[in-house]
């Protein structure tokens, strides 16, 4: 089985072509971070032209390298969203094309599966798992049941923990984006000198709250000196909100390990995934905690933690294994929860 998967959901144009076996045979991505830099954030006009411009080119350098055809495919799978949605629309429609011409399978692909699904590319963790998605977007903690079975047991309230990253960044004048950004000036910085909160920490459930957190960083920074931040300071504030935001997923993850052991005790898997777990601190210090609590870890490389299409095509062939395709009709989505069952948690608002 080979599938070609598109990624277009927000700053980053990617193609891949991926096995069954779990082999990928090609991935291309182009950045669209330089064009958005200026803006301090993404453009979504900006990135959707990107898109349009770009997506044919990634998809032929793709094939190119994994030495197939079309005719070589069993499906193409693209991000149908949640996203960016004209973003979104240039990726399903190249992918719709392509199956129609060449009488391919179609996968419309929930982006939130594909980093849900990414663990099982490079690990073959077995169902049900526990998730930790942190991105950008979202930051929520489900029970991975199956393919296109998700249960969520909580979710932000108002923040991204990525949001959180890229806003701290904007304030200390680091630059966009914001995670590496961030991580990186933490490396120099003490993480006890500035005393901020953990919001909901301690407090029953599994939702997740990070604005708080961004207000107290920013009145941290108001109660320095006037005049140019130091490094020092901006290296220990980065070290601070790090440990915060760090407390707080260490804190709702256990309440879920809690949550979900009392019901189903054969979840003995924590899988964390999304743009926010390439990074190597909360890494470890997830990694930690599950080894304190012996239930295994799994992160996927950084490469496949932030948007890729190679995640893309990997949920496209769980989804054609078990005959999950889709018709040419399938309409693209700006939202897509991955539970649409779960009650909406106050304050989240339209967040999927």
């Amino acid at each position: 089985m080979i599938v070609l998967g598109i990624e277009t959901s927000c700053d980053e144009t990617a193609a891949a072509v991926v096995t069954g076996e779990a082999r990928i045979l090609a991935h291309h991505l182009l950045s669209q971070l330089e064009e958005h830099r200026p803006f301090g954030g993404i453009v979504p006009e900006i990135a959707a032209r990107a898109h349009l411009q770009h997506i044919d080119r990634m998809i032929d350098r793709s094939m190119t390298e994994a030495k197939v055809s079309f005719a070589d495919l069993d499906g193409v799978a693209a991000t149908a969203g949640p996203g960016l949605i004209g973003g979104v629309m240039v990726g399903v429609m190249t992918a719709k094309a392509i199956a129609a011409v060449h009488s391919l399978a179609f996968l419309a692909v929930n982006h939130l599966e594909g980093h849900a699904l990414s663990a099982r590319l490079i690990d073959k963790v077995p169902f049900p798992y526990l998730l930790l998605l942190v991105s950008g977007g979202h930051c929520q903690l489900l029970v991975v049941e199956g393919v296109g079975r998700y249960r969520r047991l909580g979710t932000t309230i108002d923040d991204a923990i990525g949001e959180a990253f890229d806003k701290v960044s904007k304030m200390l004048g680091l630059g966009f984006p914001g995670g590496a950004a961030v991580e990186n000036a933490a490396k120099a910085g003490d993480e006890g000198r500035f005393r901020l909160p953990r919001p909901l920490r301690g407090r029953p459930g599994c939702h997740f709250s990070f604005s708080g957190l961004k207000t107290a960083v920013r009145h941290a920074i108001a109660a320095l000196p006037p005049g140019p931040l130091a490094e020092a300071d901006i290296a220990d504030i980065c070290a601070s909100f790090q440990a915060a935001a760090g407390d707080v997923l260490i804190d709702r993850s256990i309440h879920a390990m809690d949550e979900v052991l009392a019901l189903r005790p054969e979840t003995r898997t924590l899988v964390v995934a999304g743009g926010v777990a390439a990074n190597r601190y909360l890494r470890r210090r997830l990694k930690a905690l599950c080894a304190d609590r012996g239930i295994t870890f799994v992160a996927p490389p950084p490469a496949l933690c932030t948007d890729n299409a190679a995640m893309i095509a990997w949920a496209g062939i769980e989804r054609l294994r078990l005959g999950l395709t889709d018709g040419l009709d399938f309409a693209p989505r700006p939202r897509w929860p991955l539970d649409p069952d779960a009650p909406p948690a106050a304050g989240a608002g339209v967040k999927a």
